[in-house]
């Protein structure tokens, strides 16, 4: 019996450890739905890591200028910026202002928004690199921030996250912003 008791002492102490060591992400409980209305938004949209105890994602640094982006589109919900391991030229992020980890947590309106701007980045990558096709993943693996990957698409092998460039030079960076940015001109 105490070799059962120390193992649970051991399994609490783990646990004890990982919660203090690992980012938790928002939950939303059914119960949410008897709150006041305001309640209700306030909880669902208080997504930023940072207003429940964590530190905020890189991709919130990014957004907040605390470390260097190449931002391609901006409004008050949506930012997008290029990624810095692309799997072509011109992979984009889309990302919201707001820290969500997963798609299916964000507002319905919001994830409207975030595809709009996708498909918009969508239109102006595949013009700035002349490709028929862009691709668009969510994955959400790599950042507990939701993120949708747009790229100019030639075929399957694009699609490929193993394939990514990992160490673009500056300029290849530098071209693909300003050709996306040209690209975006022309569409509005």
């Amino acid at each position: 019996m105490e070799s059962a008791d120390a193992i649970a002492g051991i399994d609490t102490a783990a646990n004890n450890i990982a919660a203090a060591l690992i980012p938790r992400t928002v939950t939303f409980p059914r119960a949410a739905k008897r709150r006041p209305p305001e309640s209700v938004a306030a909880t669902r949209s208080e997504t930023l890591l940072g207003s429940v105890g964590a530190m905020a994602t890189i991709f919130t640094k990014i957004i907040n200028g605390e470390i260097p982006g190449r931002f391609v589109y901006q409004d008050d919900e949506i930012v997008a910026f290029l990624t810095i391991e692309p799997m072509t030229q011109g992979h984009t992020l889309v990302v919201p202002r707001a820290e969500v980890d997963g798609w299916q947590n964000l507002e319905p309106a919001v994830f409207g928004r975030v595809m709009e701007v996708s498909q918009l980045i969508g239109k102006a990558v595949c013009t700035a690199f002349d490709a028929e096709r862009a691709g668009v993943i969510i994955a959400g693996l790599e950042v507990p921030h939701l993120h949708v990957h747009v790229f100019p698409a030639r075929d399957l092998a694009d699609f490929g996250f193993a394939n990514v460039d990992r160490s673009p030079s500056a300029e290849s960076l530098d071209e693909a912003q300003s050709k996306i940015k040209a690209a975006l001109a022309q569409l509005r």
